[in-house]
């Protein structure tokens, strides 16, 4: 199929230096919080990209749980092919797809297991069947049906059918420290807007980007 007609006119909204905030995370929160209010569709969802021991990259969609000036969060069995591949190699990219809005934003950086008790207080806080959901299944294992899951369901609602859930050591946060963050707004005539900030010891440098 030749999708060369599928073409969109981004608008003349634009992005100039002088509205960024010297903070990159002050200016992701800023246009997160916009996200939300304009209802953009799970504005915390973000492709989270590793790369394999043979050297292929890798891509699924996570959610981001939270954020701040340390970096930016989410969950996952540590069993799971993502971590696995965290481990073998901790340097990722997520995209945050904010396509409505005509924006993107690509942060680079270092991910790394955050601790016991970070982990236990999100997952304390998360609906039952979220927390048991999180005992149930063996990420990226291979298994033989949808049944096997079902069943597996049962016998862990049943063990913990008393009482709290407790956090399974396989299951955490990982935290992605942000090396390089940019912030993409789509424009006329491909001509879009695209700032970068690096980090450079304690401060964030800002270039612009030819689209």
């Amino acid at each position: 199929m030749d999708l060369a007609e599928f073409r969109k006119e981004y608008s003349s909204r634009g992005l100039h230096r002088n509205e960024l905030n010297p903070d990159p995370i002050a200016q992701f929160s800023q246009w997160f919080i916009q996200a939300t209010e304009l209802a953009v569709h799970e504005p915390n969802a973000m492709t989270l990209a590793t790369v394999d021991e043979s050297g292929y990259p890798c891509q699924r969609t996570v959610l981001l749980k939270y954020y701040d000036q340390d970096g930016f969060v989410f969950f996952t069995n540590y069993g799971s092919r993502k971590a696995k591949q965290i481990a073998h190699s901790p340097k990722v990219s997520l995209l945050f797809p904010w396509l409505t809005l005509e924006r993107q934003v690509v942060i680079q950086g270092c991910a790394e297991k955050i601790s016991t008790a970070e982990s236990l207080r999100y997952f304390a806080s998360r609906p039952r069947e979220s927390q048991l959901g999180a005992w149930v299944s063996n990420q990226s294992e291979v298994i033989t049906s949808r049944k096997f899951l079902l069943q597996k369901l049962a016998e862990v609602r049943e063990k913990f059918h008393q009482g709290e859930i407790p956090l399974p050591s396989f299951w955490g946060g990982f935290r992605v420290v942000p090396e390089a963050i940019e912030f993409w707004q789509g424009g006329p005539a491909r001509l879009h807007d695209r700032f970068l900030y690096r980090r450079q010891n304690d401060a964030w440098n800002i270039d612009r980007l030819s689209p």
